[in-house]
């Protein structure tokens, strides 16, 4: 389901940025359901470091909005007894990169509750985190490892780019019975507005979404580089009379094989955007499942166009080291041309 068909006819919307999206989310399940509750640091009083949770405690009180001590760890390991005890929690951790000291519990075990129970238990819980560099923010606040997650098999990686989007994958991500990771791309938080539908609606996990058809390249993306990599297709058409194909994943984990087969045997060319650094990213994966899947078709090599392979840098390189539209469109012009 796309942005744009989750606005359904007749059904009344209103225009939100991406974080309004994501508190839209958590507000209309916490009220559809009082299983659902948030809890983290400063989720509460504060709303959340970027106010994602405003509001919601005054509404639904301290019982299900809970203002936890900063402890990544704890936070996550209460939230799986909570799931496991038939709530279904949605904890925040402030910035990404503040999620290592909550690895263990996540892959030893949120990830493994259905396997190591036989399928008698599953953990249905969400882990929301802002992710992703641009906003000039010190260390460990602009990390992009999604890999770390879509490589631990239990765990849904999601990742949204348009408020829409955010609301309906938070939604489906809540009601599903696995523990997913949800990744917020801070970049975008405020950075836009469309019409979101103010019903409850789920846009589903593991299906990716064409934001642009094209017939000379598929060019796979998620998150914030979405919006740059659009612009880089429109200039290409303009300037190169290049007609890119803007595929916008969504979800890294199940990944949506099936469209990402279905563009590239159509188009023959591939390149994947991606801010996190190249080597071992999710963007290998990608180009692998196209050799496995559709060789066959392949016109040129498959370009990767990512974040370096170095700590995210401080203000001044920043821009440098994220892949901008110029970049972009370098990438996709050498592939098209090969």
């Amino acid at each position: 389901m796309s942005s744009a068909a989750a606005t359904e006819a007749g059904s009344p919307t209103e225009r939100l940025t991406l974080v309004e999206g994501v508190r839209e989310g958590l507000h209309t399940e916490m009220e559809r359901d009082d299983r659902v509750m948030v809890l983290g640091e400063d989720v509460g009083k504060n709303g959340g470091v970027f106010r994602a949770t405003e509001g919601l405690m005054e509404e639904f009180g301290g019982g299900r909005v809970v203002d936890t001590p900063l402890a990544e760890s704890g936070i996550v390991g209460s939230a799986i007894g909570l799931a496991l005890s038939g709530l279904r929690p949605v904890a925040e951790m402030q910035f990404m990169g503040f999620m290592y000291p909550a690895f263990d519990q996540l892959v030893s075990h949120a990830a493994r509750l259905r396997s190591r129970s036989h399928g008698q238990y599953t953990c249905p819980m969400v882990v929301r985190a802002p992710y992703g560099g641009g906003i000039r923010a010190p260390e460990h606040h602009s990390e992009s490892k999604e890999a770390f997650f879509v490589h631990e098999p239990g765990l849904k990686v999601v990742i949204p780019s348009t408020p829409a989007d955010a609301k309906g994958l938070l939604t489906a991500a809540i009601r599903d019975p696995d523990p997913v990771v949800f990744l917020e791309p801070k970049l975008i938080y405020r950075a836009f507005r469309e019409d979101v539908p103010q019903n409850s609606y789920e846009v589903s996990l593991g299906e990716a979404s064409v934001r642009r058809e094209g017939s000379d390249i598929s060019v796979y993306t998620w998150g914030a580089m979405t919006r740059p990599t659009l612009i880089a297709a429109d200039n290409l058409a303009d300037e190169h009379g290049v007609d890119c194909e803007v595929v916008d994943l969504r979800t890294l984990s199940p990944l949506d094989v099936g469209t990402v087969v279905a563009s590239f045997e159509k188009t023959g060319r591939a390149a994947v955007v991606h801010e996190a650094p190249k080597t071992a990213g999710v963007g290998a994966e990608i180009a692998t499942t196209i050799q496995e899947e559709a060789l066959m078709y392949q016109k040129a090599p498959i370009k990767r166009i990512a974040g370096l392979d170095a700590p995210m840098p401080l203000h001044a390189l920043e821009d440098y080291y994220l892949p901008q539209a110029v970049r972009i469109q370098d990438g996709i012009l050498e592939t098209v041309e090969f």
